[in-house]
């Protein structure tokens, strides 16, 4: 994925499915590269780089 993209996700009304390494997560911030994500199956929180979050089809 890319800052663009992950900010007009952030930035809707809609529920998109985002995903790192298989796991849904969702978004709580962004920065430059860097993505503080949460993980939606437990309470871990995480910075990962923008480019390996993902959508599902």
């Amino acid at each position: 994925m890319n800052y663009e993209k992950l900010n007009s996700i952030l930035n809707s009304d809609k529920k998109y499915d985002i995903f790192y390494q298989e796991r849904a997560v969702w978004i709580q911030s962004i920065n430059n590269e860097i993505a503080k994500i949460g993980f939606v199956d437990n309470f871990d929180e995480k910075d990962v780089p923008i480019k390996d979050l993902y959508e599902k089809n």
